[in-house]
């Protein structure tokens, strides 16, 4: 087995087609503003954090053989990305995503992961086949998992042998896919990053704050809980006991990718060392740079 990285990142990597506008916008609104195509999706938004804080990121997913698919790969190797465990699909398109933003927020957005979705197991074969683990070796390290993947593949995941050693980091893509992640919620390696939407999806319960939310979904089963609610607060529940932050006040001027940020920055410190307190005041303040407009370093 060989292990040339700081961290795996499996899930969707591709391309962010995105409209900002610097005003508030509604259902109907057409309005001026920036149109942006950039790398994206919930693994590689993690992998760029990582990139960032000088770690290096593996991935594991399907990218297309198309003209955009070289693209990505090309865009990836120069954030110093690993891509060779990526599986390229000769006939599935490279996976997009688009998305609407105002001054008041995210507007509507579309994912379409389809081709990582129809790739399914394939994009494991690194880890079951001796590459970087199998399931009598499983893998050891950190692994960021996104909801992206279909829940069958989730499913097998939450039981794979090659992932019995692994510190598996799991995040939603989305609050419509939260309930993906269930299988999780009683798994004995794995941390939720959640925003308090998801969190109340999984627990099927109305929460108003990030601490009730991550009590919530320990008392649901799971081994450890981060929750985010915006620029409210962020939390942090163990059997040891929920800590609360308060994020800075900034001006927003991005929100897509400011959970996956806030994810990459709070493994990246616990890497380091920190404790709970300090790795949860690193990823706020990473998240809070990033939805200003800035790269949090």
């Amino acid at each position: 087995m060989t292990k040339s990285h700081d961290i795996l990142c499996i899930g969707s990597v591709l391309w962010d087609v995105i409209g900002r506008a610097p005003v508030h916008m509604r259902q109907g609104s057409d309005v001026a503003g920036r149109i942006t195509r950039l790398p994206g999706g919930v693994a590689m938004n993690i992998a760029m954090t990582f990139a960032r804080f000088g770690l290096k990121a593996s991935l594991l997913t399907a990218i297309g053989r198309d003209t955009q698919g070289d693209e990505l790969i090309e865009a990836c190797e120069e954030l110093g990305m690993e891509t060779s465990h990526v599986y390229r699909s000769e006939d599935l398109p490279t996976d997009r995503y688009m998305a609407v933003e105002g001054a008041n927020g995210l507007i509507a957005a579309i994912a379409d992961a389809h081709s990582l979705e129809a790739a399914g197991s394939k994009i494991l074969r690194a880890l079951n086949d001796g590459t970087l683990g199998s399931e009598e070796t499983p893998y050891e390290g950190y692994i960021a998992l996104d909801g992206n993947l279909t829940q069958s593949l989730l499913e097998k995941i939450a039981v794979s042998p090659a992932f019995a050693n692994a510190d598996l980091r799991v995040a939603p893509a989305s609050p419509g896919k939260a309930e993906r992640l269930l299988p999780f919620l009683v798994h004995k390696r794995a941390t939720l990053y959640v925003n308090l939407e998801e969190a109340s999806l999984l627990c099927q319960k109305e929460f108003t704050s990030s601490g009730e939310a991550a009590a919530g979904l320990l008392e649901r089963g799971a081994l450890r809980a981060l929750v985010t609610d915006g620029g409210n607060s962020a939390s942090d529940a163990t059997p040891d006991g929920v800590i609360t932050q308060v994020p800075p006040s900034v001006m927003v001027t991005r929100v897509t990718g400011a959970g996956d940020t806030f994810m990459a920055a709070h493994i990246a410190a616990e890497n380091e060392g920190a404790d709970r307190d300090e790795a949860l005041n690193r990823a706020i303040r990473a998240a809070a740079i990033y939805v200003s407009g800035g790269n949090p370093k």
